[in-house]
């Protein structure tokens, strides 16, 4: 059997659960039903990707229509490229399999700047040209959005369309633009495009023209008159916008393994350097009661552990306070943490802090941004050294050990005083006691400052390589302490950050250059290669100093300047001048306009829940309801792992079944102490990529819950590929049984057991192997003694019994390499299947 697919490729991949698609809450529906096919793609691996909410709320709002259908795909790890060119597979959909040109539009996220090589890589891997100019009609349309489209200009060629701004109402408005151009029976894309240009928050490249003036400036001019201006698109009532209630539950380890829910969306801090602070004003709320109730039905539609509270500043939010209490409440009882990863220092409060450590104490993260008082005003950070460091004592005393800090080097002005005030910063929370006399440790992240368009920043200069290296070196020396763990990004990986986020069209040729360079997944400190990108600089003759390095004139064109995020640039400058003297922009969410432009105070304003609800007291967790104490039972299940669940590995198999008897509402007996966890055991797992008809673990729940229940229960929220068939009771203190022998079935998918190999092994006294563990401790086995039968059935199928021996315990895969002399590949794809267990 030959490789086709890319499921057949999953056998010989690392992490193959990120290519399976079926997970909990994925939505598969029937292509021929539906008017469009819409597919999404994110340019990292799946485990970045699937952590971004905006795909969420994205795909469940175009797959809620009957009309659409959207599908998912990730940029696959250059493991499972190598194989797709290697066979000739082309990028295909997560849900359904179909290659990603059959699709009508994909939509790529736009979220950083290093990710841009891996957009060419997708559409290298699905056989798309790259250049907007290069696509025919059969080819899909090609679109992107999110933040980094604020400055579209370097990826502008490679796009049909780019969305600006909110998009749970933009999208499907162009979904249905589309959809009717079809049904006119209009073949020419040209009066598709035209249609998408009315829509607010569209912005078709092709319909601009870049010119170039004496100084190297980019003008853009538009190439019809009948188009509008580009404008971001804002969704004025956040409390009605759509939201996932049934998120997808991803495979593996997400970066981001919670729920999250979105308090609000926008900022009216005005932090001069923060560009998500500018371009996602103003600032929406989303009621109390809504977020209850979304979150309520997303915990029991996931069964996660975490809840994690989403915003650019969540301790800003109107009614954080009983917010917090109210989740804290209803979760305690359930073992939901929470947690909060935007605050700012000095608006959380020791009584919001003690509700979130009730379950379990959750990150703790402070961006301080910048060392020195001065440079925090010059940033209008408006924050005081004395909330920093009466945050992290309050953290310290209520039991948190690590507390994280963000800054900055490079911000404009900064100075050599800046920089030691940041070194006695860090020392002075060094010295700050721990709870009961512990000592905590401080985790500090220093990153370059990256200024961006449409901030207050977008002319300053940004440090060059060498000077970031000079600025971390001298850090690094004074941060040598006990207690202190000292990080930061790769200059080099800043610098092109840089260039990408205040570039303009002359960069589609580095980007094509360095991709043919070899250039993907920059943003992972394992795979940057700078090397390459210096190479790609030096063919294309592009001077990147013009883009990052010089202090640019506020009267001088701009890339961004016909994209209109509703920012007045006279705002910008004005703050920009503000800096200079280290004047303040007082937070606008209840005070009066500071006139930046983006309101107009009829659809678009500040919508904030000031005045919580008279009736918003928490109602008190079941479990304090009840004092009578609660009789367990403990329980065996035995499930298979057979299909496509064979991919799961032993750590997702947990995950996964522990969520689902969440979801099924079946509550177990927890563990005590700092982390409680619930009391689960499972049998010795087999490994990745293996099938088992008969595996096994124990829970503890209440005596009141049948076993019936249980295994109805637990069956109807599992994946594909896993279900439970048995459950019993069992005394409390039943222990593992001992030493076991294990079936097999074996079949090759490709290649036949050899008979006469299997003789000349049986001929054998002994066949030792030698296998180093994890620890690099190397165990012999004598594969005679670990083999207590084998049989060839057919020439593709074996029945297998292994046993331990003094050495351990030996592998399928031991057996098919030693006595049949099968390849590394033939192994990796044979369908291996425990079929069964019993004490010997």
């Amino acid at each position: 059997m030959g490789i086709k697919t890319i499921q057949d490729m999953l056998p010989l991949v690392e992490q193959p659960s990120r290519y399976l698609g079926t997970e909990i809450n994925s939505i598969h529906k029937d292509p021929r039903k539906v008017k469009l096919n819409f597919l999404f793609a994110f340019p990292d691996r799946y485990e970045i990707g699937t952590s971004h909410f905006g795909i969420q709320i994205l795909y469940h709002s175009l797959n809620s229509d009957k009309e659409m259908l959207a599908e998912r795909v990730f940029a696959p790890a250059i493991d499972m490229a190598a194989q797709m060119r290697a066979y000739n597979i082309p990028l295909s959909a997560l849900e359904s399999g179909r290659p990603a040109r059959e699709f009508d539009i994909i939509g790529f996220s736009l979220l950083y700047e290093l990710n841009y090589t891996n957009i060419l890589y997708m559409l290298d891997l699905a056989g798309i040209p790259f250049r907007a100019n290069q696509r025919g009609k059969s080819d899909p349309l090609i679109i992107g959005g999110g933040p980094c489209t604020s400055n579209p200009e370097p990826l502008a060629d490679f796009f049909d369309a780019m969305l600006i701004g909110d998009g749970e109402t933009a999208l499907p408005e162009m979904a249905k633009s589309w959809i009717q151009w079809r049904e006119s029976g209009e073949t020419n894309r040209e009066s598709l495009f035209l249609r998408w240009s009315k829509i607010t928050g569209v912005y078709i490249p092709a319909y601009y023209t870049p010119t170039f003036d004496s100084d190297g400036f980019q003008h853009m001019l538009p190439t019809r008159a009948d188009i509008p201006p580009v404008r971001r698109a804002i969704i004025g009532d956040l409390d009605s916008a759509a939201f996932p209630e049934a998120p997808i539950l991803p495979f593996g380890r997400p970066v981001h393994d919670r729920l999250r829910l979105e308090v609000s969306r926008g900022c009216t801090r005005g932090c001069r350097f923060c560009q998500a602070g500018m371009i996602y004003r103003p600032v929406r709320e989303r009621a109390m009661g809504t977020l209850l109730r979304l979150s309520e039905n997303a915990l029991a539609n996931t069964g996660y552990e975490d809840l994690s509270l989403l915003s650019l500043s969540t301790s800003d939010y109107g009614c954080i306070g009983p917010l917090l209490a109210n989740l804290m409440a209803r979760g305690e009882a359930d073992r939901v943490a929470v947690s909060l990863p935007s605050f700012r220092a000095g608006t959380l409060n020791t009584e919001m802090m003690a509700l979130v450590k009730k379950v379990r104490k959750t990150g703790f993260t402070i961006a301080a941004e910048a060392g020195s008082q001065r440079l925090r005003n010059v940033i209008n950070k408006n924050i005081q050294q004395e909330d920093i460091i009466q945050t992290v004592q309050d953290a310290f005393k209520l039991g948190w050990q690590v507390i994280k800090l963000y800054f900055m080097i490079g911000l404009p002005t900064e100075r050599a005083s800046d920089l030691e005030a940041m070194v006695a910063l860090i020392n002075e929370l060094r010295k700050i006691p721990g709870a009961a006399g512990r000592k905590g440790k401080i985790n500090i992240s220093v990153n370059t400052f990256i200024p961006k368009s449409h901030t207050p920043f977008q002319w300053a200069a940004q440090l060059s390589i060498d000077e970031s290296e000079q600025r971390f070196s001298w850090l690094q020396d004074r941060m040598k302490r006990h207690r202190i763990q000292f990080k930061w990004q790769a200059p080099e990986a800043s610098f092109l950050e840089g260039l990408w986020a205040r570039g303009d069209r002359r960069l589609s040729e580095l980007l094509e250059a360095a991709y043919q360079q070899g250039c993907l997944f920059d943003g992972w400190s394992d795979q940057f290669r700078y090397d390459r990108w210096q190479r790609a600089l030096e063919q294309t003759g592009l001077n990147a100093d013009f883009y990052i390095t010089r202090n640019r004139n506020p009267l001088e064109p701009l890339p961004w300047d016909h994209i209109d995020m509703r920012i007045n640039k006279a705002y910008l400058i004005g703050e920009l001048e503000k800096s200079l003297t280290g004047a303040e922009t007082p937070d606008c969410r209840y005070g009066n306009c500071q006139g930046c432009g983006v309101c107009d105070f009829e659809q678009i304003e500040p919508k904030v829940f000031s005045g919580c609800p008279s009736d918003s007291e928490p109602a008190r967790p079941a479990t304090e309801k009840k004092e009578i104490p609660i009789i367990y039972q403990k329980l065996y299940l035995r499930y298979k792992k057979i299909g496509e669940a064979r991919f799961l590995g032993h750590l997702e198999l947990v995950n996964m079944l522990l969520r689902a008897i969440r979801r099924a509402g079946i509550p177990l007996k927890y563990t005590e102490g700092f982390h409680p966890m619930p009391k689960v055991s499972f049998d010795d797992p087999p490994p990745l990529g293996m099938a088992s008809e008969d595996e096994s673990f124990t829970i503890i729940v209440p005596s009141h819950i049948s076993t019936g229940v249980v295994m109805e229960k637990i069956n109807a929220h599992l994946a594909n590929g896993l279900s439970v068939f048995d459950v019993q009771l069992i005394p409390m203190k039943t222990k593992p049984s001992g030493i076991r022998k294990t079936t097999y079935t074996i079949m090759l998918t490709d290649g036949l057991f050899d008979p006469a190999r299997l003789a000349r092994f049986e001929e054998q006294p002994s066949v030792v192997v030698s296998r180093t563990n994890a620890k690099g401790k190397v165990k012999t086995i004598d594969l005679k003694q670990a083999i207590g039968q084998i049989h060839i059935q057919a020439p593709e199928r074996l029945t297998l019994t292994l046993q331990k021996d003094g050495g351990g315990s030996a592998r399928p895969a031991d057996v098919l390499a030693s006595v049949f002399e099968l390849s590394d590949e033939t192994i990796k794809r044979a369908l291996v299947t425990k079929t069964g267990t019993a004490d010997i």
